[in-house]
């Protein structure tokens, strides 16, 4: 297994698994296990001694984080090679139980904590539909992966009256999008509507000065 080929990004929902990655020393070595390696190359890399690197490997693979990658012949020993199972990991909001963030208790819908709040509803939703242990047994390499729609864009806006403009603009394309190209979501007599259901989350916020501003790639915009 190569970087190429791990999970570009690993839902963890497991609290002790969770505590497990948050160790900084453990997310550096999952780092450097991008690629297969042993305890020995990625102390050596670390510059820490390897008994100290060997046990937080050996704690990683425990929490199912660090993969066996073969072995290899260095001089007269042979070491065991190890890869993450992910290039980056983030955490299920349900970690947090009863403290998870609900988008139904922020009145304040113009907000920052309301938009965190349904953020967190996407992580959680998006999350679980992506989620390998979900899969039943054996089928988890034939699993059809969900689909879904993203759209990035940044941009400037210059006044209040331009912001108010094109919210209006985007909210009555979207409602019009929606009405001509999906199914309802209930019928007349309450029954859920054909088809799969599916969430929409449109957010526009101000970016932070401290933040990195993108630059468009290629020409484009």
């Amino acid at each position: 297994m190569t970087e190429a080929s791990l999970l570009a990004v690993q839902t963890i929902s497991e609290p002790r698994t969770a505590a497990a990655l948050l160790d900084p020393l453990r997310t550096r070595i999952l780092a450097l296990a991008r690629e297969p390696a042993s305890a020995t190359e990625i102390a050596r890399q670390l510059e820490m001694p390897r008994q100290r690197v060997h046990y937080h490997v050996r704690e990683l693979e425990r929490f199912g984080l660090l993969l066996t990658a073969g072995r290899r012949r260095r001089r007269n020993l042979i070491e065991q090679r190890f890869v993450a199972t992910a290039r980056s990991y983030v955490l299920a909001p349900g970690l947090l139980g009863p403290l998870a963030p609900d988008w139904r208790t922020v009145g304040d819908t113009a907000s920052g904590e309301y938009l965190l709040a349904l953020l967190e509803q996407v992580r959680d939703d998006v999350g679980r539909a992506t989620a390998k242990e979900e899969a039943a047994p054996g089928e988890a390499e034939t699993a059809e992966r969900p689909a879904t729609v993203s759209l990035k864009a940044q941009f400037r806006l210059e006044s209040a009256a331009q912001r108010t403009a094109f919210a209006t603009a985007l909210r009555e394309a979207l409602v019009a999008a929606i009405a001509r190209h999906t199914s309802p979501d209930r019928l007349d007599d309450g029954r859920p509507g054909k088809g799969g259901p599916h969430r929409l989350l449109l957010a526009c916020y101000p970016v932070p000065a401290a933040g990195r501003e993108e630059r468009p790639r290629g020409g484009r915009t």
